[in-house]
């Protein structure tokens, strides 16, 4: 899929969904988004700018509540983060986590995450990239709508350095299947773990609430690390 074609495409990966906003969320959009947020212009953003320094750059696709991406970025003050996530209430949950723990290291994007890469995010710019728990779209019919795809994958080959790192867990085993499946073909990434296996999940990625309740149940989650090579 050609930049013309992403930037026309009709099929999202995310339903847009209003959810409710506590009082301290809509505090947090309203008084610290436009301190620790980055608004979408179909520009590259100036990383060294934003940040006032030189340093390796991480991006996170949908964090959700964003409990897992504060931890991370808290917990390596020497990189830089970047999170994109289109529903208002965990983007306000972020930015109090933000405040609290005094993170100057990371910034928030309220935007579609496939056009923020695309336009805002300039070639061989990300380290790593953290793709946690997408919604795995599980019924047949709605796979199209599965963000992992050749064509993303191009996208992201693209947006990580050579070396960098795509890292991807779900708890869905089907939908771990498909993303190994597609990323073993992909061009450009090679398994971390080699063709057809999953990782080990990596120190940094912390457990969430959700995923320690599964495993209790005894439910699967798949991590999948894919670097880029050419």
């Amino acid at each position: 899929m050609t930049d013309d074609a992403l930037k026309h495409r009709s099929i999202r990966s995310f339903v847009q969904r209003q959810g409710r906003i506590t009082p301290s969320q809509q505090r947090a959009l309203d008084e610290l988004l436009p301190r620790f947020g980055l608004t979408y212009r179909a520009e590259v953003f100036d990383i060294p700018a934003i940040f006032g320094r030189e340093a390796p750059l991480w991006l996170e696709i949908g964090f959700g509540s964003g409990d897992s991406l504060a931890e991370i970025a808290a917990a390596r003050p020497q990189v830089d983060f970047i999170g994109i996530e289109v529903h208002r209430p965990g983007v306000g949950k972020l930015l109090n986590s933000i405040q609290q723990r005094d993170l100057h290291n990371l910034r928030v994007v309220c935007h579609d995450a496939v056009e923020v890469l695309r336009d805002c995010i300039a070639d061989a710019a990300l380290d790593r990239l953290l793709l946690f728990f997408p919604d795995p779209w599980h019924k047949k019919r709605h796979h199209k709508r599965r963000i992992v795809n050749p064509q993303f994958a191009e996208l992201v080959r693209r947006k990580l350095a050579v070396g960098g790192v795509w890292h991807l867990a779900t708890d869905w085993q089907d939908y771990a299947e498909w993303m190994l499946e597609h990323l073993d073909a992909a061009p450009g990434l090679d398994n971390c773990a080699g063709p057809g296996q999953y990782s080990e999940r990596p120190d940094y990625r912390p457990l969430t609430r959700f995923e320690r309740r599964g495993m209790r149940l005894g439910h699967g989650v798949w991590d999948l690390l894919y670097r880029r090579c050419a």
